[in-house]
């Protein structure tokens, strides 16, 4: 009789309550597994005690149908002997796919650059707005930071078109002459 029809005869006794079916499918496959078990680690005590936990499992959930049980076991031994090692070393439950990769020396210092150049720019703009008035900067920054246009401002600042217009260009010529105090 084949190994397969074999299994599945076994198999099939074992959901019907015969524990010496399952004793004949451990006795079958616990020298594969172990075999397996050993080109993943050379632990042997943690690959019996994976095909242990393998088994055990199998056995509390005996009516579930297994289409190819070799392939169930060697997966299953797999991925126990992977949770014991993320245990043992602490690894994180999270797939390493949804690590971002760690930045680099380079990429740390480019990074603290780039942010060191934008506050830099930002206290320049700070300070470049402090010379506009109240209204100039008001109107400067619902123009060029909110990006809006002349017909909101009218209606927020309740000014005419051309006073708004105005209050934009004046605080531009202020911002250009200012321009070198900020630097």
């Amino acid at each position: 009789m084949q190994l397969k029809q074999q299994t599945a005869l076994l198999l099939t006794a074992f959901r019907a309550g015969d524990n010496e079916a399952f004793a004949k499918l451990y006795d079958m496959y616990v020298q594969p597994m172990y075999n397996y078990g050993m080109r993943l680690t050379t632990n042997s005590d943690l690959i019996r005690d994976c095909i242990h936990d393998v088994f055990v499992r199998i056995y509390s959930k005996r009516g579930d149908q297994i289409d190819n049980f070799y392939s169930y076991l060697i997966i299953s031994l797999k991925n126990r002997i992977l949770d014991e090692y993320r245990k043992q070393t602490n690894a994180s439950d999270i797939p390493s796919e949804e690590y971002h990769a760690l930045d680099s020396g380079d990429d740390i210092e480019r990074s603290y650059i780039t942010g060191e150049t934008e506050c830099s720019r930002q206290s320049k703009v700070a300070r470049l707005l402090d010379v506009l008035t109240p209204r100039q900067r008001q109107a400067f920054e619902l123009y060029y930071i909110e990006e809006r246009k002349y017909d909101d401002i009218c209606r927020i600042m309740n000014m005419n078109y051309h006073s708004v217009r105005n209050l934009v260009h004046r605080g531009m010529l202020k911002l250009r002459e200012n321009r070198m105090l900020a630097m």
